[in-house]
């Protein structure tokens, strides 16, 4: 048997973060935490409630108070030594990360590293964000500073374990705020590392805290009168609802839903950057990812670009190249989908049901990547978020049919193209609706400084998550505006 990751030797109790101080709530449930590896379970999480949540808002008020008044060069400074820590112990939270999402070690390795990108771009605050300060007329000037919210939170899901959180609570917590974390359900263990870390790089109790829970913790965070906002990132359906609950009681929210993200193929694509850029996008994390472009817009003739896609992706290996799918429950889903599509006229040219799972992990959740061609935008296969390595192929005669497709979409994540011609990746560029546009590139994620965040049923809320959008969702401006004399030729401005 080959090792692909690092099982907990022993079942991880988790407990919530309160006020610097690891708790075990009395009374709740607790469900198990499952490995999509092995099928087994490796810890268990407590199903907190309102009563949990009220208890976090409240240490969070009382850190606040004192947080908000520490020099942002200080702040940064702690940022900076958790940084450090995160890289110390990147083996373990990379080996905890997959063991617990079914991501590879390497994948879940990069979603850390991309954590690390927004710890660096937080701590880089105390030297970008200086505010502003001008004189606006005779003797009055306008002053801009930048202030945190208060006691905010973070709902984050299943697939990027350590990465996610950390796209929120590094730039809100530096920029002053008290930040509470609810972890997916389903991975609440390398949440739980990581405020062991945040701890230990000199945190004070209270300005980072953990809840774990389901839909109760989630509706309590979003009802509680004691937080400012709330970040989200899921499924469309509950980003949507998060923010109409959220926002319904005065809260600043942003919820990032889910995709069906597009990627157009024309006959002058690179062969070897199209075949690498399109089979890493919709196998990589195992097609569980928000920017994962699941449908291919063939536009004219590229079957021998459709063949090199199916050849290598029919040499790709379980565990090594691809991780498992979440749960059981997925992983039946995905079989049906195939099923579905196949019913509704897609051919499938690559099945990846019946695959043998790697060596000595039989009984967890594995399912290699499939490709359905000859699909029509109106199946389910072409249109629906299926959240797993399943390719869907549309083909159309030219470039307007295709965008004309993305226009249809309800989505607006990612959107990008193959093409060696400079005028083709343009015109996608202009008239593509998604805000995240790749042009060569399988997942055009962007790197800090600039902002993650779609559009249409992609997003709810303004501002975007990441970057500088990340820096005006936490945080609010105030400007000051002073005069101290008359002036002698005082115009009506002053």
């Amino acid at each position: 048997m080959t090792q692909l990751v690092n099982l907990p030797s022993q079942p991880i109790e988790c407990k919530n973060l309160i006020a610097g101080e690891l708790q075990a709530p009395q009374g709740v449930e607790r469900v198990d935490v499952v490995s999509p590896y092995t099928g087994a379970s490796i810890g268990s999480v407590p199903m907190s409630g309102a009563d949990e949540v009220a208890r976090a808002v409240e240490a969070g008020k009382v850190a606040f108070e004192s947080w908000r008044r520490v020099p942002l060069r200080e702040r940064t400074e702690i940022l900076f030594r958790f940084r450090q820590i995160v890289l110390d112990r990147i083996d373990d939270l990379s080996h905890l990360a997959a063991a617990e999402c079914g991501k590879t070690v390497a994948e879940a390795r990069a979603g850390v590293l991309k954590g690390v990108e927004i710890i660096e771009f937080a701590s880089s605050l105390q030297n970008m964000d200086d505010g502003a300060l001008l004189e606006v007329s005779r003797g009055v000037t306008a002053e801009l500073r930048r202030e945190p919210l208060g006691v905010v939170a973070g709902i984050t899901p299943f697939n990027f374990p350590a990465m996610v959180p950390m796209w929120m609570y590094p730039t809100a917590v530096t920029l002053g705020n008290a930040f509470i974390l609810k972890p997916s359900e389903k991975v609440p263990l390398t949440a739980q590392l990581s405020g062991e870390l945040m701890h230990e790089a000199g945190y004070p109790p209270g300005v980072f805290q953990i809840v774990h829970g389901g839909r109760e913790a989630v509706e309590a965070l979003c009802d509680h009168p004691g937080i400012e906002a709330v970040g989200f990132v899921g499924s469309t359906p509950i980003a949507k609802a998060v923010y109409a609950r959220a926002t319904a009681t005065g809260k600043r929210a942003l919820a990032l839903g889910g995709a069906k993200n597009h990627f157009i193929v024309v006959p002058d694509a690179d062969p070897d950057v199209t075949v690498d850029g399109v089979v890493r996008s919709f196998t990589g994390c195992a097609g569980q990812r928000c920017m994962a472009a699941s449908l291919m817009i063939a536009v004219g003739d590229v079957q021998p670009l459709i063949d090199k896609i199916v050849a290598h992706t029919k040499n790709l290996t379980l565990g090594v190249d691809m991780g498992a799918i979440i749960t059981k429950a997925d992983h039946e889903r995905l079989h049906g989908e195939l099923d579905k599509a196949v019913r509704e006229g897609a051919k499938l040219v690559l099945d990846g049901r019946g695959q043998p799972a790697p060596d000595g992990y039989d009984s967890g959740y594995w399912l290699s990547p499939s490709i359905l061609d000859g699909a029509t935008f109106d199946m389910e296969c072409a249109n629906k978020e299926l959240f797993g390595p399943i390719l869907s192929i549309v083909h159309v005669d030219t470039l307007d049919e295709a965008i004309a497709l993305q226009a249809k979409s309800p989505y607006g994540n990612a959107y990008s193209v193959f093409t060696t011609r400079g005028a083709t990746a343009r015109y996608v560029a202009e008239n593509a609706e998604a805000t995240m546009v790749g042009v060569n590139i399988g997942v055009p994620v962007p790197r800090e400084p600039f902002s993650f965040g779609g559009s249409k049923a992609s997003k709810f809320g303004s501002h975007d998550m990441t970057g500088w959008g990340g820096v005006d969702f936490w945080s609010r401006q105030k400007k000051i505006t002073t005069k101290w004399a008359l002036q002698p030729d005082a115009t009506w401005m002053s």
